[in-house]
Formats: C-alpha cells, sequence, structure tokens
C-alpha cells in the first residue's frame, strides 16, 4: 500500500530540480491567465495590446481594472475573468509550495521513525 514508505530524503539537487519544474508550472500558469486576459480584453472589449496587457495584469495581480468596461460581454469577461484570477495566484503558490511541504513532511515523517 505505502511502497514510497521507507524512502531516503530527496538529494539537494533532486529537490532543487523539483522546485525549479514547479516553479516553471507556476509561472506557465500565470503566464497562460495574463495571455487569456489580454486575449480577452483585446478582441472583446477592443482595447489595444497595450492597454489589453495593463488590464489583465492589474486584474490578475489582485489590483482591479484601469479601463471602464464599456460592453455587455466585456462586463461578462471581466467578471469571470477577476473570478478566475481570484484563485490562479493562490494554485500558482500552491504549486510552488508543494515540494517545500513535500519534503518537510518527509522529513518530519523520517524523524518521527527513528
Amino acid at each position: 500500500m505505502y511502497e514510497h514508505r521507507n524512502q531516503p530524503l530527496a538529494s539537494r539537487k533532486v529537490f532543487a530540480s523539483r522546485l525549479i519544474r514547479n516553479g516553471l508550472i507556476g509561472l506557465l500558469l500565470i503566464m497562460f491567465s495574463l495571455v487569456i486576459g489580454m486575449l480577452g480584453y483585446h478582441f472583446i472589449e477592443h482595447l489595444s495590446w497595450i492597454d489589453a496587457l495593463l488590464n489583465a495584469s492589474m486584474i490578475l495581480s489582485g489590483m482591479g481594472p484601469v479601463n471602464p468596461v464599456q460592453t455587455d460581454a466585456g462586463k461578462l469577461f471581466a467578471s469571470f475573468y477577476a473570478l478566475y484570477s481570484g484563485i490562479i495566484p493562490l494554485t500558482a503558490a500552491g504549486v510552488l509550495a508543494a515540494p517545500i511541504l513535500h519534503r518537510f513532511l518527509h522529513r518530519f515523517h523520517l524523524a518521527d521513525e527513528k
């Protein structure tokens, strides 16, 4: 049932590679989310690319929009994007924290067995 039960703690090199991998996954998640926002603001609200980037990054960071939303479709998009943006940074932080918490719990478990 627990085939990993008595494995030793991963080396620092393995741990570092896990941190880098998870950091890249978190970064890709944030970048993907930024692109979704930019596309929505550009094509739905007809903002320039730079204004779309500004609005998407401000919403994604929790600061709020810069340009007022004019259309009903834009308001729907902005509403759903804001809800989505409230979850994504937490998810990215969880992805980054996972190897750290795993190592801590593994070390704690190994110390508990001794």
